[in-house]
């Protein structure tokens, strides 16, 4: 499997982490994707990689690619048959989908249209239109997640229950994204800071390059 990557992005993060979760690391080799430069941008990418042009894409032997974060990860987490990461039961899908989705939209990609509307984003070269105001009512939007998220964590260890699932990753996603824009998650936010403390323990978390560049900063 080819892995078209950045590696301090949050959203490969995100497929970086079921990776090592399962144990495949050995089985991907990683193509560096400049997202500074705009190279996911680029229409030989576009044509051929992703059509939505984004990051990560996950290219097999014969070609195909799969992009999205969330189908990425139910590809890799299948692969063994024995799925963990985006639940083995009805119920246990059901539930990790549904809060992987509120994730995304209720902080991860909240923060990512701060990101590129109220911060410099990916500098001028890439980023061709931007509206400040949209940017920061997303930021706002993004702090009414984390309030979520530690109403949710103070009921269970998890973010779908009792187990680390994709819905975990997707949050850590977006508090990776929220530490690159300098968006900190409030102080009285005590359950998800603990959450966030113990899965950065994670073997497959704590050596991410994402936070290794954020340790270092």
């Amino acid at each position: 499997m080819t892995i078209h990557d950045f590696p301090k992005g949050p959203y490969p993060t995100r497929v970086r982490i079921a990776l090592a979760e399962k144990n495949l690391q050995s089985r991907a080799r990683f193509v560096m994707v400049d997202l500074y430069k705009g190279e996911h941008k680029k229409p030989e990418f576009i044509a051929t990689k992703n059509y939505s042009g984004t990051l990560p894409v996950l290219e097999l032997a014969d070609g195909t690619c799969i992009a999205e974060c969330t189908a990425i990860t139910e590809y890799l987490d299948n692969l063994d048959g024995q799925p963990a990461l985006t639940g083995r039961t009805a119920l246990e899908k059901g539930l990790i989908h549904m809060m992987s989705k509120r994730a995304e939209l209720e902080l991860l990609d909240a923060i990512s249209v701060y990101f590129h509307h109220g911060t410099p984003g990916l500098g001028p070269q890439v980023e061709l239109y931007q509206n400040p105001e949209w940017g920061c009512r997303q930021r706002d939007k993004a702090l009414r997640g984390m309030h979520y998220f530690d109403a949710v964590l103070k009921n269970q260890p998890y973010v779908a229950g009792k187990a680390f699932s994709m819905a975990d990753i997707t949050v850590i996603g977006g508090l990776v994204f929220a530490a690159i824009v300098d968006l900190p998650v409030p102080e009285e936010c005590g359950a998800l800071l603990a959450w966030y403390e113990r899965v950065r323990q994670r073997p497959s978390v704590k050596d991410q390059p994402a936070f290794l560049d954020l340790a270092a900063g």
